[in-house]
């Protein structure tokens, strides 16, 4: 094995075990040694995604495709990005449209469709989304990412029985694939099953509460001076209703809430409103949890910007749209992985 194939190789291992630094290293030692080599850009892109900077990384794509313009995984990584977080939705389709000319069979047929598909649900063209994965070659494919992310589009395309056999050959052969689990509790929940939806997404929060922090992520204080300062910033008719609440910052909704019908991968909790049988301020408590604000976006310079945007959202729906006694769970995001 040469210089440069090791260095990739370590970079990759290193990068898959979360160890973003030690990637790093090894790429740019991949760098020196030839900084014409497509598949290095390709790996400093990732870790650019692992550090949660999305635009540095879709640029390292870029930068392997001018070197090889038709590096398939680097077309594809680049559209999974151009989705999530950077929500470029056209250009992901665009990309994915290269992608697939440039695929060598059913499975990489299959790899870019799939991400179309995420870029069109996000443009809200159910459409063109619903005609994309009809087109998806029949397989057998080997893993559960695929029927993963089959039965994920199936269901937020409003069809969770066609969800169903997918989610399940999945929690078959990986009965601790928390994205399965999450889907599949959404499904019993459309389903009319709230006790089966209640225990998968049960299953959910433990099985997030397992998982490894994000590399990027900030610490518990810091977060909970960015979530301080999003109260200040909102707009004073929104502010009125929150500003007399206390701050609580936690990773993870508690198990106690999930049973009660939170769902576990919900940013925000305002809880405490006042009602005529106990008057006082209109919130007394705001639970931020930091994991699911961390797992909606790329990176901490988007903190403050989502959690704004949340606390704008959950306020608007709890005090003026007449919803203060509903329980719902908020609807999935497309979320890659």
């Amino acid at each position: 094995m040469d210089q440069l194939t090791a260095h990739l190789d370590r970079g990759w291992d290193l990068a898959q075990h979360g160890d973003a630094p030690g990637a790093e290293a090894s790429a740019r030692q991949a760098l020196e040694i030839d900084p014409n080599a497509p598949e290095v850009h390709n790996l400093l892109g990732y870790i650019s995604a692992l550090n949660g900077d999305a635009e540095e990384a879709v640029e390292h794509y870029k930068n392997a495709l001018g070197l090889d313009e038709g590096y398939f995984d680097a077309m594809l990584n680049a559209a999974e990005v151009l989705v999530h977080p950077l929500q470029q939705f056209d250009d992901a389709v665009d990309m994915c449209d290269d992608a697939i000319s440039w695929a060598e069979n059913d499975e990489e047929i299959a790899d870019a469709v799939l991400i179309k598909i995420d870029a069109l649900l996000g443009k809200g063209d159910d459409a063109a989304a619903r005609k994309a994965l009809s087109g998806i070659p029949s397989g057998p494919f080997e893993g559960e990412r695929y029927d993963f992310l089959i039965g994920r589009a199936w269901f937020e395309l409003g069809d969770p029985e066609r969800a169903v056999p997918h989610l399940d050959r999945v929690l078959s052969r990986d009965a601790k694939n928390a994205e399965a689990w999450y889907y599949r509790g959404l499904v019993h929940e459309a389903q009319g099953e709230p006790l089966e939806a209640t225990s998968a997404l049960l299953k959910v929060r433990i099985l997030d509460d397992e998982a490894p922090p994000f590399p990027w992520g900030v610490n518990t204080s810091a977060f909970e001076q960015l979530a301080t300062a999003a109260v200040a910033k909102l707009d004073p008719a929104l502010r009125r209703f929150v500003e007399q609440a206390e701050v609580f910052v936690t990773p993870l909704p508690g198990l106690e809430v999930v049973a009660d019908g939170i769902d576990p991968r919900a940013p925000l909790l305002i809880d405490g409103l006042a009602t005529p049988e106990r008057p006082g301020p209109p919130c007394a408590r705001l639970f931020f949890y930091q994991r699911n604000f961390e797992r909606s976006i790329g990176g901490a310079p988007d903190l403050p910007d989502e959690l704004l945007g949340v606390l704008e959202a959950e306020i608007t729906a709890t005090f003026l749209e007449d919803r203060r006694h509903e329980a719902q769970r908020p609807r999935a995001k497309h979320e890659l992985n």
